[in-house]
């Protein structure tokens, strides 16, 4: 009897690995829909998940989040091109943050970008554009501070900042940024980093400085927002496919214009 009871206590401490067993599957289980979660609705605490899981389970000391490595590329960027005074790079809980002092990139009342901004701007669309943040979205505020604007072409701060931050885009479209990428918004002075003046309504020039900016927002697309970008992809080449196509089709145009065509022209001229 004695020894039967013995082979019960040897069967249960067999089994016992079982309960460890069953609780790191669950644990596992709870963990990667925790992933889950991060890469549907926040991308950068995925990423920055992945990156910490590789350094510390992977011994992968040198892996870092892509958000993270655009981060220290436009900051290298600004350093190499001394323009750190007037773009500031950093991050928030949606993506990297690129600020661009107005007064650096817009002469005083205009929403057109200066000569001597285009290089910087054109290394911020060579980080940004490079393949690994194919989907991205780019998102550009323009901000004011409080002086009101009355011109022609600027009845009010609304109208001024978003004319430059469309200025912004139009610049990153025409060097290479895929529109679909783009977006546009301006805030006037609604959204101020600080405030513009003190408690006697007197204005605080360095602080109102500060609020005249451009904000860039580089943030990645969630899984529903790069299906419909691929989508998007996808339509465009066959397009272009449909037109090369079309183009072949066609027979070559004749060498001269019709000569009666050129005459009723040269006719309407002299009317």
């Amino acid at each position: 009897m004695a020894d039967d009871d013995d082979d019960d206590d040897d069967e249960e401490q067999k089994e016992d690995w079982l309960v460890t067993y069953a609780d790191a599957i669950t644990l596992l289980m709870a963990f990667f829909v925790m992933l889950l979660t991060f890469a549907e609705f926040d991308i950068p605490a995925y990423q920055d998940a992945v990156a910490g899981i590789a350094e510390n389970v992977g011994g992968h000391s040198d892996v870092t989040s892509p958000i993270t490595e655009m981060q220290i590329e436009l900051q290298d960027v600004t350093m190499e091109m001394q323009a750190n005074k007037v773009v500031e790079v950093h991050r928030d809980d949606k993506g990297v943050v690129i600020d661009l002092a107005s007064g650096a990139f817009f002469d005083s009342g205009t929403a057109t970008v200066r000569e001597a901004a285009l290089p910087v701007l054109a290394r911020i669309v060579q980080v940004i554009n490079a393949p690994i943040y194919d989907y991205y979205h780019v998102e550009v505020e323009g901000h004011t501070d409080d002086d009101p604007i009355s011109t022609q072409i600027f009845p009010s701060n609304w109208e001024l900042s978003a004319g430059r931050a469309s200025a912004i885009v139009r610049v990153f479209a025409e060097t290479g940024i895929n529109p679909r990428r783009l977006k546009v918004a301006g805030y006037a002075d609604t959204r101020p980093r600080v405030p513009n003046r003190l408690p006697d309504g007197s204005p605080i020039q360095d602080n109102q400085t500060l609020n005249r900016r451009i904000t860039i927002h580089v943030m990645p697309m969630n899984i529903s927002e790069q299906r419909d970008y691929e989508d998007y992809q996808a339509q465009m080449a066959e397009f272009e496919r449909q037109k090369e196509a079309f183009e072949a089709s066609q027979p070559e145009e004749a060498t001269s214009a019709d000569p009666g065509a050129v005459s009723v022209l040269e006719g309407t001229e002299q009317q």
